[in-house]
This record gives structure tokens, sequence and C-alpha cells, in this order.
């Protein structure tokens, strides 16, 4: 009876899951696996070239300076939003009826990528890698917020004040009892952060076109305008090694999270 029960079980849960997992076959494993094949082949003739397109893509300047850029803006922009985001969700969370204010924070987000740019260009007489920057973040703040006061609501409150009982200030309650309630947290919102970076190709586009300042241009760019020039070659092998280093960076802060 039990293994009829749990054989019906395992059944009722892949026919749940089959839809998605023929979706993400169709729509997205299967025109991957095409690109990948394409990354070996020339565009016009279809002729095996092996590497070739992967060393040119290495060998390119464009696409050289807009990986640079591209590190530097991630590496710059996540700290900062981290960092800004659980700064403003501690002093909120210590307001009682914050449920009304909430959705503001989520404004930003909601308004076109357009009138974004229409207000980045009011308060930015010149569009450099600091607007870039200040840009994201005034967009990307809100949901940040939202996030950390999730987690810190979700942190016991028994353990917060046994810890004062034991005579722990503010700062040791937040080092050693809501930073590490708060793993889960800061997992979500740098993934999340991570993958929002790469969006942020549209305001410096719309505001700077297809060949910005060297200092904001970004991979997106170089995608794009090998698309415009039907560079399907190099296009599919900097996809390819995107694709890969994105995974491997998603994968990597998986193992660091689950190590700690």
């Amino acid at each position: 009876m039990k293994r009829r029960k749990l054989h019906k079980e395992r059944w009722a849960f892949a026919a749940f899951l089959a839809p998605s997992l023929i979706g993400v076959l169709i729509f997205v494993l299967m025109p991957f696996a095409d690109v990948i094949k394409r990354s070996f082949f020339t565009v016009m003739a279809g002729k095996f070239v092996g590497i070739d397109n992967y060393k040119k893509i290495f060998t390119n300047q464009a696409f050289l300076l807009a990986v640079k850029n591209t590190i530097h803006f991630v590496g710059v922009a996540i700290p900062l939003l981290v960092i800004i985001g659980l700064t403003a969700a501690l002093v909120l969370s210590k307001i009682k009826d914050i449920s009304l204010i909430k959705s503001l924070y989520l404004f930003p987000m909601a308004m076109p990528t357009a009138t974004v740019v229409i207000v980045w260009r009011m308060f930015f007489y010149k569009q450099d890698f600091s607007s870039l920057v200040i840009s994201y973040l005034w967009k990307n703040t809100g949901y940040t917020i939202v996030l950390w006061l999730a987690g810190i609501a979700a942190i016991p409150n028994e353990l917060v004040e046994a810890a004062k009982v034991d005579g722990a200030g503010s700062f040791k309650c937040f080092v050693y009892i809501k930073l590490p309630c708060l793993r889960g947290s800061v997992y979500t919102i740098v993934i999340l952060s991570f993958l929002n970076s790469m969006k942020i190709y549209r305001e410096a586009y719309l505001v700077a076109g297809s060949y910005p300042g060297q200092d904001i241009y970004l991979l997106q760019h170089t995608f794009n305008n090998w698309y415009v020039n039907l560079d399907f070659d190099k296009l599919a092998a900097a996809t390819v090694v995107v694709g890969f280093v994105l995974f491997l960076v998603i994968i990597l802060l998986n193992f660091l999270w689950k190590e700690n």
C-alpha cells in the first residue's frame, strides 16, 4: 500500500513538473544548443571552423572593453546595492506601520525605461560610469529593501531579546543574530541583483546609442552591434562564453552559501 501510494505521488510530481520542463527544453535548452553549434561554424557558408570564432572574440578590442566595463559595473553596483538596501531596511524595520509605504519602494521598477532615461538626463549633464551606477541603484534599491524587510521580519524576535538579556548591544545583535539569519536573503538579493545588472544596457543605449563613452560600453552594446552587422558567428561564440560564465558565477555563489 505504501509503495503504491509513493508510486502515485511520484507520478503526480512528474506530471506537475512536466509542462515546465518541456517549456524549458523547447524554448531555452534547444535554442541554446543551436547557438553552441553555430559558434563552431561560419555564418554564411556554414563551414566548420572549430574554435576560430572564440579566438576572434578574445582578440576583439570592443569585446574585451565591454567585458572589462561590465565586470567593473557589477563589482561596484551590486555591493553598493546590497549595503544601501540593508541599511535602509534596518532603519525602516523599526517603523511599526510600514505597509502603507512599501509599495513606494517598487515605484522606480514600475516606471518604463524611457521615463527612467528622461530622469537620468535631467539629473546628469554627463552620462558616465557614476551616473550609470546611480541610475541602477535608484531603480533597484526599492525591491532590495522589500526583500531585506521580508528577511528581517522572519527573524525570531526571541533570539534578539535573548541576546539583549545576555548583554549584547545593537551591533552584536546584528552581527551574531540578524546577519546569520539573513543568509538566505543575501543569496536571493545577490543573484537577482546580478541578473538585473545585465539589464542596465537599456538605459545606456537609450542615452548614448550603440557607441557610448568607453567607460559605459557594455557587453550588450557589443552584442547589439554584432547583431546589426550580421556577425552571428562571433555573436554565438560570445553568447556561449557569457552564458557559461554566468552559470559558473551562480554555481559558485550557491557553493559558497552552502559552505558558510
